[in-house]
């Protein structure tokens, strides 16, 4: 391999609570997203940096500021071979209103190689070659975008615009690159189910030299569960695997991950634990939760461990057979499910008091960018999770009552497939609040009907909760003075709602989030 791959890929995920070290405010936009990104690579130590045109409006001149700004940083040091930037676009077959800024965002990745070239002269490498493209369902997603790419942007170059012989390069210059890297995200269960085939496929026809393949953590645990989309993430990598078997080709898997366990769990304190959950991956979301609600000596400790050790290339044998895993991804997204629709109208309307920590798009109309569940609209996974737990429920143990139809082999698999599941789980029993439980259940709510939906369901999460106690061991509830603390925020919040005093009520949701260190 002629390159570095990554290790290490900062993300735009909106789900910290405090402040970036050089602002004042946590809300993120702007500049000051470029500045974000010179932080992350050369403080943090970050490998990659992820520029995200999905869902929210992303400077296209990212390179040329950070090179008219930071210079000196880059003398030495390239982008493109030290630091690398990777797009995400939207995928136009999913996200119809973003279909032009799909197109905008591939041509604007040739002018960064021209301000490079001006800045370094001839040792100029293109400083974008890789993009990200989520919600991957099909083959020809991909080669659509390879194909756009270079038929659209590449060829552009040869046609004629005067006569006789004036072709566009003559005026605007050569288009380097002259090719794209496509990065699949895969984020449903259905192309999980399908991403050997797909993958595969596309490697059959455009033969790239190796693949990056990106799997979602925080949009299948959204829609299945902790459990499910953790089995969700084994499932594709052990068909990744069989991937480079069957092609010849080095497949280096990224996985996205938040810093609580329902998103992953990956953050300054729990690296070794991650390494040992999903060591065969080659690169990790280094989110903003991660960056900004740690101590920086431990952020930068933790971004250098992960540097130094990923992949691990744990075995992905001992994960069990892929039907079986799936079977149980079934058993497990069914019982999710089952609470989670019921009390979606209840999460989506108390998601307003989720502070903004980036500025998106418009959730609503033309511009919609949430998720569904079932037939119901929710908000993105760190405003959904960040919600639960403001209420005391957190989603980690949604469904979890399924263990109790598993069979001893089913539980064996399990096992040996989500190695820190106990450990996971009871790091989220002490943010159970049963206070806020009581008074969801008792006549306080009667007179709320934004709250009936969850009030409806809620003997089935205090089951999630007595199969965690029964079959694991794991008591929910604070256990020390910090958990007291937290949990009164909590009741704090749930009263301060019900009385209508929202800006108090925000103000009780953001404490607590800071003491878990992180939105959602």
């Amino acid at each position: 391999m002629d390159r570095l791959i990554p290790k290490t890929m900062s993300s735009q995920h909106p789900d910290n609570v405090n402040s970036p070290p050089w602002m004042d405010s946590p809300l993120v936009a702007g500049d000051d997203e470029v500045d974000e990104v010179f932080y992350s690579w050369t403080k943090l130590g970050c490998h990659e940096a992820m520029w995200d045109a999905e869902g929210k409006d992303v400077d296209l001149n990212v390179v040329r500021k950070l090179l008219a700004k930071y210079g000196e940083s880059f003398r030495e040091k390239l982008i493109g071979r030290d630091y690398y930037l990777t797009y995400r676009i939207p995928n136009p077959a999913v996200e119809s209103s973003d279909r032009k800024v799909f197109f905008e965002t591939l041509q604007s990745i040739p002018k960064h190689f021209d301000v490079c070239r001006a800045f370094y002269g001839g040792k100029a490498l293109p400083p974008v070659f890789e993009v990200i493209v989520p919600f991957t369902t099909s083959v020809h997603q991909l080669v659509q975008v390879v194909n756009t790419y270079k038929k659209a942007v590449v060829q552009l170059e040869d046609v004629f615009i005067d006569y006789p012989d004036v072709k566009l390069k003559d005026v605007i210059g050569e288009i380097v690159p002259d090719k794209i890297e496509v990065i699949p995200l895969f984020e449903d269960l259905e192309s999980i189910r399908r991403i050997d085939e797909i993958v595969s496929r596309f490697v059959e026809i455009t033969s790239p030299r190796y693949m990056r393949v990106f799997i979602a953590r925080s949009d299948p645990a959204l829609n299945n569960g902790l459990v499910a989309a953790t089995l969700m993430a084994k499932l594709a990598l052990i068909k990744l695997g069989d991937v480079e078997r069957s092609t010849g080709i080095e497949v280096y898997p990224i996985i996205g991950v938040g810093t609580m366990p329902f998103r992953g769990g990956l953050n300054p304190l729990t690296v070794n634990r991650f390494l040992e959950e999903y060591g065969v991956v080659s690169t990790a979301t280094v989110q903003s939760a991660f960056r900004y609600d740690y101590p920086e000596n431990q952020v930068i400790e933790a971004v250098e461990n992960l540097n130094k050790h990923l992949p691990t290339q744990r075995s992905k044998e001992s994960w069990g057979d892929p039907q079986k895993l799936l079977t149980l991804i079934q058993k497990f997204s069914k019982a999710y499910r089952e609470f989670a629709e019921a009390a979606a109208p209840t999460i989506a309307y108390l998601s307003r008091l989720v502070p903004p920590r980036r500025t998106r798009k418009l959730h609503i109309g033309a511009f919609s960018y949430g998720r569904r569940l079932g037939n119901v609209d929710l908000p993105r996974a760190i405003t959904y999770a960040c919600v639960l737990y403001s209420l005391g429920l957190p989603p980690e143990f949604i469904g979890l009552r399924a263990l109790n139809s598993l069979s001893e082999e089913e539980h064996d698999i399990l096992q040996s497939a989500y190695v820190n599941m106990r450990q996971d789980l009871s790091r989220a029993a002490s943010l159970v609040c049963f206070d806020s439980i009581n008074m969801l259940l008792g006549p306080e709510t009667e007179q709320n009907p934004s709250l009936q939906p969850l009030k409806n369901v809620l003997p089935l999460y205090v089951e999630d909760l007595e199969t965690a106690e029964n079959l694991l061991q794991i008591k929910a509830g604070p256990r020390t003075i910090s958990d007291r603390k937290y949990s009164n925020l909590l009741s704090n919040f749930f009263i301060s709602y019900l009385e209508e005093d929202t800006s108090s009520a925000v103000d009780e949701l953001v404490k607590a989030a800071r003491m878990r260190r992180c939105l959602g």
